[in-house]
């Protein structure tokens, strides 16, 4: 399982710049989990982002901080990578999922 590190605050207070997690690749996301996703419109551009709901044409993904996060509100659907299971560094824990 890789290990990915956050750039910016679109994921705060869940999660902040710096803190490095734990992507598990594959899977089938669910509402509420908090996913590694890349945008059609920005191929090379990973990001992490909590999924909301399944769209066509991939999943409607959102940060968790509205005011600082470009997300499917302006690039459309987004495609799933990974799952975000653990934040290992600055404070180790399970991530869990949101309720919808």
């Amino acid at each position: 399982m890789p290990l990915v590190r956050v750039v910016g605050p679109s994921m705060a207070p869940t999660l902040r710049g710096g803190d490095v997690v734990l992507v598990r690749y594959g899977g089938r996301p669910r509402p509420g989990d908090v996913v590694l996703v890349r945008w059609a419109a920005r191929p090379a551009q990973l990001s992490v982002k909590r999924a909301v709901r399944e769209v066509p044409g991939g999943w409607h993904v959102e940060g968790d901080n509205p005011f600082a996060s470009t997300d499917s509100r302006a690039l459309g659907a987004a495609e799933v990578v990974g799952a975000v299971r653990f934040r290992l560094w600055p404070r180790p824990r399970r991530l869990r999922r949101r309720p919808g």
